[in-house]
């Protein structure tokens, strides 16, 4: 892998990692689906100014804006509603470990739409991978009831997973159609976020805003950096390397989610998070060719 590459790889990690805890801050006052609204309406806005700024291409066809308003919708609006929804029942570290099963989401969407290889590190590495998130987050659930009851916060996570891996997919295709990331982004966020703002209506729900230090703040910084920095570097990411390589992303986010739930939630390390997270880094180091899988081998 490239410098540049781990860059993509490593920051949108970091990224993704705190805001799971900083959706936290959206829920509440203001419902789920507008919040999601105000992000991607802010994200797409602020990447349009610096396109225009920075005199990008803002000129496309009509079949390129319907792949754009395609990618908002799916990755930036209705995979997030469901992301927030899931977040309103169940613990954010509950959350991320049902959401780094899109690692495998990715590779079959890959393999079934842009017929892409399956490769045996991908495999291997994504079933250690799986392995030490469910070691790291064994004891939530062992004593998480919401896991038990919340059926339908459970299916929230499974549709998000599947929009989220189509989104990748999609987002591979508009760059082999030379779509630049930036402006596509701009654009799909801004199309996603008037999406769900037709919703909020339709499904009979109502826009306020709650004007506190931590719902503002949270929200520009899933704005900001959650959407815009991340999002652009990982896309990038997605075009050099593929979705299924791409998505170990997915895995090490919650790592960091843990780091910030001990010291915010008081979450307890244990012997089983310390080895979930060496089984963790080995899956993504033999996944992105780091490591070869003969290791592994007896």
């Amino acid at each position: 892998m490239k410098l540049r590459q781990l860059i993509y790889f490593i920051v949108p990690c970091f990224i993704w990692g705190s805001t799971w805890f900083a959706i936290k801050f959206q829920l509440g006052h203001v419902d789920p689906l507008v919040s999601v609204v105000y992000r991607f309406l802010i994200a797409g806005m602020l990447l349009m100014a610096y396109s225009a700024i920075r005199k990008l291409n803002l000129r496309y066809t009509f079949r390129e804006h319907l792949l754009m308003i395609l990618q908002g919708m799916i990755l930036f609006g209705f995979n997030y509603w469901m992301v927030y929804m899931a977040e309103t029942s169940l613990a954010s570290g509950v959350v991320a470990i049902i959401f780094s099963f899109s690692i495998f989401t990715n590779i079959f969407f890959n393999y079934l739409l842009l017929k892409g290889k399956i490769r045996k590190e991908v495999m291997a590495g994504a079933v250690l991978g799986i392995a030490g998130t469910l070691l790291i987050f064994s004891h939530e659930l062992k004593t998480s009831e919401e896991l038990v009851i919340g059926y339908q916060a459970l299916l929230f996570c499974l549709g998000s997973i599947v929009l989220a891996s189509l989104g990748n997919i999609l987002s591979k295709y508009n760059q082999t159609r030379k779509l630049p990331v930036i402006q596509t982004n701009a654009f799909s966020m801004t199309y996603g976020s008037l999406a769900m703002m037709m919703m909020v209506p339709l499904s009979g729900r109502s826009f306020s805003f709650e004007a506190s230090l931590p719902y503002i703040s949270s929200l520009l910084y899933l704005s900001i950096f959650g959407s815009i920095v991340a999002f652009t570097l990982y896309l990038k990411l997605v075009g050099d390397i593929g979705p299924d390589r791409a998505g170990y992303t997915t895995l090490i986010a919650p790592v960091i989610a843990l780091i910030i739930s001990s010291f915010f939630e008081n979450y307890q390390w244990g012997l089983a998070a310390v080895a979930g997270i060496l089984l963790l880094f080995a899956g993504n180091a033999l996944a992105l060719k780091l490591i070869p899988l003969k290791l592994f081998r007896s």
